[in-house]
């Protein structure tokens, strides 16, 4: 009973101790944390859809064609057309898998820039407060590396006339209008949302688990909220 009395005094006064480290900790603490966190997901995100089968795997960011060509797109399955829309689509989201890994640095440069302030906002907001903090400050940067990146991967594998041709034979079904996006625009611009996506899965993980963070205060931190 006696041994009991100590367990349960010691484990209380554990919990103690680490409420009141957690009630000290200072800005540059959850800064620290965030940017952690942030690194943690950004790198996470590159190195899951920079890999093979990254996007094309993944039903979350899996590109595939848009709007109404993505309407004819079904049609022309049911046409016994599918294996080449098929094919179409793995290219673009090849192309997408090519980009990524052009992000990372800019990625770690923008979440090396989060002022305290900045820090502290994105701490306290929704689940993905801290993705949106990053994609405001980073997305225009890395889309005009992903471009001629996305655009190169397109034309060497023809993606483009494919593309283009798709779009004309759908025209005849009246479901495509004649100043459809450009291929390389779209794949970039569905590259884009597929990292900020999978940086908001890993955030929300964090936020929900703050033990899958990597770094001891990054716990700490999320834990406190």
């Amino acid at each position: 009973m006696k041994r009991f009395a100590l367990l349960i005094t010691s484990l209380l006064l554990s919990t103690q101790a680490l409420a009141l480290s957690l009630s000290e900790l200072t800005q540059q603490d959850t800064a620290t944390a965030m940017k952690d966190a942030l690194t943690q997901g950004a790198q996470l995100a590159v190195s899951e859809l920079g890999k093979p089968g990254g996007f094309s795997n993944n039903p979350d960011v899996r590109i595939e064609l848009p709007g109404k060509l993505g309407s004819a797109a079904r049609t022309l399955k049911m046409m016994g057309m599918g294996s080449r829309i098929t094919a179409l689509e793995n290219s673009m989201n090849q192309a997408a898998e090519a980009a990524v890994p052009q992000a990372q640095s800019i990625l770690v440069n923008a979440i090396s820039r989060m002022s305290l302030t900045d820090a502290k906002g994105v701490l306290t907001g929704g689940n993905d407060s801290a993705t949106q903090y990053l994609e405001r400050s980073s997305r225009e940067e890395i889309r005009a590396l992903f471009l001629p990146v996305v655009k190169q991967a397109t034309d060497q594998v023809g993606v483009a006339q494919q593309y283009n041709a798709f779009a004309s034979q759908a025209a005849g079904f009246g479901v495509v209008d004649a100043n459809a996006t450009s291929v390389e625009s779209y794949v970039t611009e569905k590259a884009l949302d597929g990292l900020f996506e999978m940086i908001a899965q890993q955030e929300a993980t964090i936020r929900s688990d703050p033990t899958a963070a990597a770094s001891n205060l990054a716990r700490k931190v999320f834990g406190a909220l």
